[in-house]
This record gives C-alpha cells, sequence and structure tokens, in this order.
C-alpha cells in the first residue's frame, strides 16, 4: 500500500506557496465552518451508530467544540501570524531581528475513536490556520464516522490540499513509511511509541496526545456531593472512553461512606435507574474493549451497576470498592465506565504513590484548603490539572491541553495549536553601513579586554 503520490500531490500543492496568506486561511476556516454545518446530520447520526452519543452529546463534545477552534482562529489568525520584533545584541548592531512564524509543509493527523470528530478536526484547525497542506487518518474503530468525515472532507477541500484516508491500522503503517513535515496523534500509549519511532527515520516532530491513569484525590474538606457529580459526570460521558476521564478516586477515609452514597444517588439522577435506556448513555465501541472491561469487575467489589448485555456492547456506570492493589483495573488505563474507589488516611502516603506511577494525562483535586491544594499540584506531575472539578482543563482555548512523559508531549488548543503546526523562523536582518574589524581575525584585543566587551555586547 504506498501513499507517496498522494504525499507528493500535497508537498507540490504547498510549494505554490498558495496556503501561506491569511486570507486564503482564513477562507478555508469558514469553508470547515461550514461544512460542519451542512454535514452535521450525517456526524450526528454516525456518533449515534458508533458510539451511542445522543444529538446533544455529541453536539456538546464533539462539534461545538470544534467551531469554538474555528471561531477563536478567525478571530486571532492575524495576530497569530505575524512577525514578532525581537532584541539583538550590539555585536551585530546595527541590525533588525524577528521571529516569522511559517507552516511545517505536509502534515498527517491520525485521530482517535472516542472522540473522533472532535479530536480529528480540532487539530485540523490548527493546521489549516498554520498555514499546512494536510493529510487526515480518522480512526477505523469508529468506521461510520470516518466515512462521514472522509465525504466532508472530500466536498469541502481539493484533494492536493487536505484529503482523508479511510483504512485500518496497515493504512497508518503505510502512511508512516511516508515522509510529513510533522505528525499529530491522538491515541493509546502503545501506538503513540510505533508512530514515533516512524518519526525518527525522517526526524519528523511529532505531538502525541496519549492518556494514562489520571486520578481524582477527594480531601476531608471537599464539598461532598458537589465532588462525586463532578467526578461522575466527567468519568461516565461517553461511557468511560475520554482520556481525561477520571481513572479512579482517593477519597478520604472520614468521608468515603458519604462519598459514595453521593455517587450512587448522583448516577441515578443522571441515568435513571435502568441507565440504558438513557438517551445521555454511550456504549462501548467494540467486543474487544466491552470484553477488556467486563474483566475489570472482578477486580473488586462492585458498589453499584455492573449490569451489562454484551449484544448491544452496554456496560452500566459501575462503581469499585475494596479493590486488590496489585489487580489490572489499578495497573493499566481503564478507558471504560468502572471508576475504582480507594480510600487513604494519610495523604502524604497517597502522593507518594502517585509520584511513583506514569505521568497522568490530567490530575484532579478536590479541596477547599489552598495549601492542601498548592501541596498536591507541586508534589504530583501530570500533563494538566483541575482543581474541583474535572475535564473542565481541556475545555476551551484559552488553556494548552497535551501530555507528559507517558502521558504524550507537545499542546494544542488555541495559540497552542496554532504553534503546534508552525515553525518559529528567527530572522536577522544587518545593515552593510556598519563593519568594525575586531570580530574579525586576526584578534585584535586583549582577553581581558574581551571579556569586558563580550559582557556589553552580547546585551540584548
Amino acid at each position: 500500500m504506498q501513499f507517496n503520490t498522494a504525499v507528493l500531490r500535497a508537498r507540490s500543492y504547498f510549494a505554490t506557496g498558495v496556503t501561506r496568506p491569511v486570507v486564503f486561511r482564513r477562507e478555508q476556516l469558514n469553508k470547515l465552518s461550514a461544512a460542519l454545518r451542512q454535514h452535521e446530520p450525517a456526524l450526528l447520526a454516525a456518533l449515534q451508530a458508533d458510539l451511542g452519543k445522543s444529538p446533544y452529546q455529541s453536539l456538546a463534545s464533539e462539534l461545538g467544540l470544534v467551531h469554538a477552534e474555528i471561531n477563536h482562529a478567525l478571530r486571532h489568525l492575524s495576530s497569530w501570524a505575524a512577525p514578532s520584533k525581537r532584541r539583538t545584541p550590539w555585536l551585530v548592531a546595527p541590525a533588525d531581528g524577528w521571529v516569522q512564524v511559517e507552516p511545517f509543509g505536509v502534515v498527517l493527523i491520525l485521530g482517535p475513536w472516542n472522540y473522533p470528530v472532535q479530536l480529528l478536526l480540532a487539530p485540523l484547525v490548527s493546521a489549516i490556520a498554520a498555514g499546512n497542506a494536510i493529510i487526515l487518518k480518522p480512526s477505523e474503530l469508529a468506521p461510520r464516522t470516518a466515512e462521514a468525515l472522509s465525504i466532508l472532507v472530500a466536498k469541502t477541500f481539493p484533494p492536493e490540499y487536505i484529503s482523508a484516508v479511510n483504512g485500518g491500522s496497515e493504512v497508518a503503517e503505510a502512511l508512516l513509511q511516508e515522509k510529513f513535515d510533522k505528525i499529530f496523534f491522538t491515541g493509546s500509549a502503545r501506538v503513540g511509541r510505533l508512530v514515533m519511532t516512524a518519526a525518527a527515520r525522517h526526524l519528523t516532530p511529532v505531538t502525541l496526545e496519549l492518556g494514562g491513569k489520571c486520578p481524582a484525590i477527594v480531601c476531608a474538606d471537599a464539598k461532598v456531593e458537589l465532588a462525586a457529580r463532578r467526578i461522575a459526570w466527567g468519568k461516565f460521558i461517553g461511557a468511560g472512553q475520554t482520556c481525561v476521564a477520571p481513572d479512579h478516586v482517593w477519597v478520604h477515609r472520614s468521608i468515603r461512606g458519604p462519598f459514595l452514597a453521593a455517587l450512587k444517588k448522583t448516577l441515578r439522577e443522571f441515568y435513571g435507574e435502568d441507565p440504558s435506556a438513557s438517551a445521555d448513555y454511550g456504549r462501548i465501541v467494540n467486543q474487544q474493549h466491552f470484553d477488556r472491561l467486563l474483566k475489570y469487575l472482578g477486580d473488586g467489589k462492585v458498589f453499584h451497576g455492573g449490569e451489562n448485555d454484551a449484544e448491544k456492547l452496554y456496560l452500566a456506570p459501575t462503581i469499585l470498592t475494596d479493590v486488590r492493589p496489585k489487580s489490572p483495573v489499578l495497573q493499566e488505563e481503564i478507558f471504560g465506565p468502572v471508576l475504582p474507589v480507594l480510600e487513604f488516611d494519610d495523604l502524604d502516603e497517597t502522593l507518594t504513590q502517585l509520584q511513583a506511577a506514569p505521568t497522568p494525562l490530567a490530575l484532579y483535586v478536590f479541596t477547599e484548603n489552598r495549601s492542601l491544594e498548592d501541596k498536591i499540584l507541586n508534589t504530583v506531575r501530570s500533563g494538566g490539572a483541575c482543581v474541583n472539578d474535572v475535564i473542565s482543563q481541556m475545555v476551551g482555548t484559552g488553556l494548552p491541553f497535551g501530555g507528559l512523559g507517558e502521558s504524550g508531549f507537545g499542546s494544542y488548543h488555541g495559540r497552542a495549536g496554532f504553534d503546534a503546526f508552525s515553525h518559529q523562523r528567527s530572522v536577522l536582518r544587518r545593515a552593510t553601513w556598519l563593519d568594525l574589524p575586531f570580530r574579525y581575525p586576526p584578534a585584535r584585543l586583549a582577553i581581558p579586554t574581551l571579556k569586558r566587551a563580550l559582557r556589553f555586547l552580547l546585551r540584548g
């Protein structure tokens, strides 16, 4: 399977310079916005079929976020793309220095299946805004959405500018054999390592948005019912198949009982006595993931939920207690609607355990005590963090979103996304009317004099 022709076609198109003017980029962002509105019914139907997402959920967590990225980019694109003046040292005076923001060239965006519209098109917005030519690879695990996205792209953009390629892992592997100028990947750490290995062959820069076991810590002074409501929402939206969902909860022993009772009450308020009948509760993406998740139910005591239907890929929102310390549910990223609730007495011991664990994509802290908040945030590393809420740190365009260590590297959203697909090119223009001879050989200054001179001449 060869994609050399498609990449060369995109490279030739980029080389014409047509993608560079800001006016062109604005036109393409407006086209994408219009296409999203035009294809909205098809996308909503596809998300319902692939993941059991209701139109409300899909608009709130997928299409709405993409529209927000487009609108933000349109408002700020001119300032983002403008050269920024920088100081130059006296050594090269008289001179002007500036940073010129340039597109990388031809970029590859590999999307995941759990939020297949948002997590493919939000990076696309950034890549368009930065002036690149783009090849997209939607996830084959959300096949109807991948097809709907491919139709949207084909009807909106010329293929030499933006194209979408469908297929399984063999298609992604073949694409990664080609030379790109930037690769953006969202998915698992296992596949992220393969992407990075492939990129290394061509020294291609990579942004990796991965995952990890995002912990939530509920301190003794937390507002229990509020914490339970917000954690339940963040954990079970998308049936738990969210990279920044709380993976497990550490709750102080003194409020364990009230917290568990509040979780159970909240889940009944959200999804009713039978979540399988709720339009607001999704389904597991495929049989393989369903079978994997079902095994976790044996790693502890099912405090609430656990009902399941293999034929419908349904697993109820489930709370586990009395979880065995070394069980798989505490070692592997859950990525599903199973929430282990652990208890602690000594916060320092818990923080030590979290320090030793792989760095998660998100850390959640519930406390009314600023000193305690600072202690936790300064002790446990994470890609991002949120205090007294979950997931909200990645909503919107003002805060960069990205991982650290095992949860990935690089960030996007808003200006950070534009920068992720841009090269910061430093340019210095020096005048020709002055050319002092002391920097040329032979050496004209004594060493002590040179040291004193450089302290002044290298200042910007």
